[in-house]
């Protein structure tokens, strides 16, 4: 079903691309609808919608794109099963690093290997 859904999705953007590039330019574009050009025959906001096939199928296309699209996120969603982080997939830390080995030609390292005492230690009495 969800590849069905996916082939159905691209076969319809191939379509919709095809309708929008094939319809013949209005003119002004998105910059009109604000301009004085909205009183035009085929503007979203003037006096009507053009009802030609081109836009009918851009319009009808667009529509179902979103559909599919939202259909197979909410399939893919539940077919990844419980949600889950990336973090999950990260080891645990390894445990500390060993001493070089005696070669004498590594640089020494200003961090020390071994931990620091924990037990507080008590100044002389003068």
């Amino acid at each position: 079903m969800y590849g069905f859904l996916l082939t159905l999705l691209i076969l319809d953007a191939f379509i919709l691309a095809a309708a929008v590039l094939m319809q013949a330019g209005k003119g002004g574009g998105v910059a009109a609808s604000f301009g004085g050009a909205s009183s035009s025959a085929t503007s979203l906001i003037g006096t009507r919608q053009a009802g030609d096939l081109l836009t009918q199928i851009s319009w009808w296309g667009g529509g179902l794109f979103i559909g599919l699209a939202f259909v197979l996120q909410l399939m893919g969603s539940q077919r990844a099963g419980a949600a889950r982080s990336i973090l999950d997939d990260i080891a645990s830390p390894t445990a500390a690093p060993t001493a070089p080995a005696s070669g004498g030609s590594a640089p020494s390292s200003a961090v020390p290997l071994t931990p620091a005492p924990t037990t507080p230690t008590t100044p002389p009495n003068p």
